[in-house]
């Protein structure tokens, strides 16, 4: 990784990882700017922990999967730098975001930073789609009391930084979102039924009628509002599979309801 050329304030990019050795690569390649990359990785049975270490990165194996919030803590607990940026396996840092990463770590001050995707989907990538403002990625580290959620997980701040100031990122985060259809299919299996199991925790009711909605909506939201219909073929398919998601999500948290607690595995 890349050495501190200065006595200011240092950066740690984690990772999580899972079977991702194929992608895992240029997006390391994008973080080796930090201080310190750490890659904490769920159990691949691929070269993802191979390609990470030859990258450079530290990597950390915790195979007993309990959903994305553990794992992020997990991975706090090993950054010894003064922020962390949390970047998934299937996005690259652009030299744009670079900079701006660097210049809110110069500032030496707290604060929640969010980005902005750019979505990269089944080998187009889809310019005139609005992806709009993505998560919270950038830290200081001690601000972070760790992570909640088995999906869709949220960061949880210690509370003298509850106030602490919100700002977003503005260059592009490149997001590799859906390689595949054969990909896209096995991901829609595990985000719909970590999403029903963490809803099912919630108390919340599914159903077919409530996915319809739940699914039409979001399809008409990402297609037309976000103008995935200029994306082409991989617009529509991108829209059409997160629409799928929510659809489902809702049909499984009615229909394997009785299951969904043992559903938190890969």
């Amino acid at each position: 990784m890349a050495e501190a050329l200065h006595r200011g304030p240092t950066l740690c990019i984690g990772v999580l990882a899972m079977n991702e050795g194929h992608r895992i690569g240029a997006t390391l390649r994008s973080a080796a700017f930090a201080d310190q990359v750490v890659v904490v990785d769920s159990g691949s049975t691929d070269d993802t922990v191979a390609v990470s270490q030859a990258a450079g990165a530290q990597v950390f194996s915790y195979p007993d999967w309990q959903g994305f919030g553990v794992q992020r803590t997990r991975l706090i607990e090993h950054a010894t730098c003064d922020y962390v940026f949390f970047l998934d396996a299937d996005e690259v840092i652009t030299p744009a975001l670079q900079a701006q990463i660097e210049a809110a770590v110069r500032s030496g001050q707290p604060g929640v930073w969010r980005v902005c995707w750019r979505i990269v989907a089944f080998g187009h990538e889809l310019k005139a789609y609005r992806a709009g403002v993505g998560p919270e990625r950038l830290f200081r580290r001690d601000m972070l009391a760790g992570y909640q959620g088995v999906v869709h997980e949220e960061a949880v701040l210690h509370p003298q930084f509850f106030d602490a100031p919100r700002r977003v990122l503005r260059a592009k985060l490149l997001h590799y979102s859906r390689e595949t259809v054969h990909g896209s299919l096995d991901k829609l299996t595990q985000y719909v039924m970590l999403g029903a199991a963490k809803r099912a925790e919630a108390s919340k009711r599914g159903g077919v009628l409530r996915g319809m909605a739940g699914g039409t909506s979001m399809f008409l939201r990402l297609y037309v509002l976000k103008l995935g219909f200029l994306c082409g073929g991989a617009g529509f398919l991108y829209c059409f599979f997160v629409a799928l998601e929510a659809f489902f999500r809702y049909a499984a948290l009615h229909y394997d309801r009785e299951t969904l607690s043992h559903r938190v595995s890969r």
